[in-house]
């Protein structure tokens, strides 16, 4: 992995988001062309940036670097339905999922 990859990976992440350059970098409370010069790899996030990032994302820093993850939409959708159910809806779901990972 390299700057590029951090570049690259930021982008992909914004794209999915649907947010623009200039309205992430706002969020972050930077200037307008923060994200724009990451992208561009004119620049680098310092190790404190790069974490307001992956929250930004909410996600975790291994979940940034996991090559795996970058293409498994359906486990993002899946997470974020999970993440809205109160308790006894998970409850129910918990049996369903058990018997799914057991087939394999």
């Amino acid at each position: 992995m390299n700057e590029k990859f951090i570049a690259n990976r930021i982008t992909e992440l914004r794209v999915k988001k649907n947010v623009s350059e200039y309205q992430m970098s706002l969020d972050l409370g930077k200037n307008k062309s923060y994200i724009q010069n990451i992208s561009s790899g004119r620049s680098m996030p310092s190790m404190s940036q790069f974490l307001e990032i992956c929250n930004y994302f909410n996600i975790t820093p291994q979940q940034f670097f996991d090559e795996e993850l970058h293409n498994l939409p359906l486990y993002q959708k899946a997470n974020d339905l999970l993440k809205q159910l109160d308790d006894d809806d998970m409850m129910a779901v918990i049996p369903i999922l058990n018997r799914l990972t057991t087939k394999k």
